[in-house]
């Protein structure tokens, strides 16, 4: 995929203020708008939990539809809390494996440490003076273009420096198997054995909101864990990128060499190390300017309200497709649909009116 077609693709996330450097390629920074949000106001404690392993925490919605943990479960979550805001990285990867699963009660308790992880963030946040105390970065480009030996290089780079680097790369999935295809923790061997760095390839699973969404989460629980820059490398340049675009405080754009065009100015050579340090100066001017301004926090506030919004659509399409009423219609409506026998809007309203009189049928009784 050419810069011609690249450039309007992000484009479309940016805002008329954009930064730019480059790469082993080159390499195009954009600051993306923040949406406006309002705060909520958090509740002090998890209604119908045991209240002694969670005491004190804020939330910004009751965990009262969560029935009380037992005894393995509160052990469970309590070594899982202790051991990731210690900087324990079995416990970070534990951490990581929980929020990924799908089984109903496991999913319960991945929010209840997900609260207590928020909690403990929000509260070293207060001693910072209300800024956060991370910077996270996603990283694209087209396959090839060098994105996971620029990112050794640069994690590399930032370890020394004291700094503590999570690298979350969104990778497909086997069809078989569900495992990463990629395998991009293989090909940052020397980040890999960095105590300093932690790696964890995020499977999608086939989905593109289920890899989203434990993304999200995963960086919640990096942070945590005591990580301040967040790496989040995806696979190239497609739907994924807009969605890790509203997870990260600053989208990056990888161009092989020979791609791009005047506006990429500087180049960056992962095998010789050359424009590295002044990439990274490039991107932490951008996050000092826009922590100073304000920007930072109100993108941080604003992300929020979007993944809320993008989890409950994902929720509502998946009740809604498994509703016995739009199962029971789907199959013919399909079929005369890709029949021409009636028009795709016309079977979406029907489905729809067999929901809503459905479910309308049921809370009536």
């Amino acid at each position: 995929m050419g810069p011609s077609v690249l450039f309007p693709l992000l484009h479309r996330l940016s805002s008329p203020l954009r930064t730019v450097t480059p790469t082993w390629g080159r390499w195009l920074l954009r600051q993306l708008p923040p949406p406006s949000c309002t705060r909520t106001r958090c509740t002090p404690s998890f209604p119908g939990l045991n209240s002694q392993h969670i005491r004190g925490m804020c939330v910004e919605s009751t965990l009262s539809h969560i029935k009380e943990l037992s005894p393995p479960e509160q052990r469970l979550l309590n070594k899982l809390y202790e051991g990731l805001i210690s900087g324990q990285r079995a416990s970070l990867a534990e951490s990581i494996t929980l929020v990924e699963t799908q089984h109903p009660r496991k999913k319960e308790l991945a929010q209840v440490l997900l609260q207590r992880v928020l909690a403990h963030r929000k509260e070293q946040e207060k001693q910072n003076g209300g800024k956060p105390l991370a910077f996270r970065v996603g990283l694209s480009g087209p396959p090839g273009a060098g994105k996971s030996t620029f990112i050794e290089v640069v994690g590399k780079m930032l370890t020394g420096q004291g700094h503590k680097v999570s690298v979350l790369a969104v990778d497909p999935s086997s069809c078989t198997t569900g495992g990463s295809l990629m395998g991009d923790k293989t090909r940052m061997t020397e980040l890999s054995r960095d105590m300093s760095a932690f790696i964890r390839p995020s499977p999608t699973s086939g989905t593109l909101g289920g890899v989203t969404r434990t993304t999200n989460e995963a960086i919640v629980l990096c942070e945590g864990g005591g990580y301040d820059i967040v790496l989040v490398e995806t696979v190239g340049v497609g739907q994924s990128e807009f969605a890790v675009a509203d997870m990260v405080d600053m989208f990056v754009l990888l161009i092989p060499p020979a791609g791009g065009d005047e506006l990429q100015v500087v180049r960056v050579s992962s095998q010789t190390g050359e424009g590295v340090a002044e990439l990274w100066g490039k991107m932490e001017a951008f996050h000092s300017a826009t922590l100073s301004s304000g920007d930072f926090q109100d993108r941080r506030r604003a992300q929020h309200k979007v993944w809320m919004w993008s989890l409950i659509q994902e929720n509502v399409l998946r009740h809604f497709q498994e509703h016995p009423a739009v199962r029971g219609e789907l199959p013919q409506l399909e079929d005369r649909v890709t029949r021409g026998a009636i028009s795709p809007g016309l079977a979406a309203d029907l489905l729809l009116k067999a929901f809503t009189s459905s479910s309308s049928s049921s809370s009536s009784q």
